[in-house]
């Protein structure tokens, strides 16, 4: 496993899909994840420490986990199959290791919560070059840090409740 941060996050335009860019932490290696609005919003908002008048689902998985004495030791981007990516929380309680299933995106979103290491397998990295996309603001896409918090909330504040997706009951 080797340990990656954040890099990049953005909305790709291709395939009008979120995308998460994993980069090695000590490398140039990168993983690009796609992932959904509302875990790449989760994700956008910590990373500029935007606080929601009430806890978003990441915010509840980390209080549940501290409130019950655990700690997230690491999470790890394991495997892909069909597409579709596989990760682990391994979250600590009584000296013990007790392993997550859960998916990428909501374990990175867990993860910059808590500040635990994010690993990803070695064969999942790869040198390939991420194309720039543009990301929700209409600009090239940017590292997540360098969006400004006044955009941020200004996209927040435009969001509608169909932005969301159809649910089905």
């Amino acid at each position: 496993m080797i340990e990656v941060v954040v890099s990049r996050l953005g909305l790709d335009s291709s395939t009008q899909s979120y995308v998460v860019i994993l980069q090695e932490k000590d490398g140039s290696r990168v993983l690009p994840i796609w992932i959904g609005e509302s875990e790449a919003q989760s994700i956008v908002m910590q990373m500029h420490n935007i606080k929601r008048p009430r806890p978003l689902t990441h915010d509840l998985v980390k209080s549940l986990i501290v409130g019950l004495g655990g700690t997230v030791r690491r999470v790890q981007i394991t495997r892909v199959e069909n597409n579709t990516y596989f990760a682990e929380l391994h979250v600590t309680h009584d000296n013990q290791v007790v392993q997550v299933d859960a998916r990428p995106s909501d374990s990175i979103a867990i993860a910059l919560r808590v500040e635990a290491p994010i690993f990803a397998s070695d064969e999942l990295l790869s040198e390939v070059h991420v194309e720039e996309a543009t990301d929700s603001f209409g600009g090239e896409l940017k590292n997540a840090t360098e969006l400004s918090a006044e955009q941020l909330k200004e996209y927040l504040e435009r969001l509608r409740p169909e932005d969301f997706g159809k649910f089905n009951l």
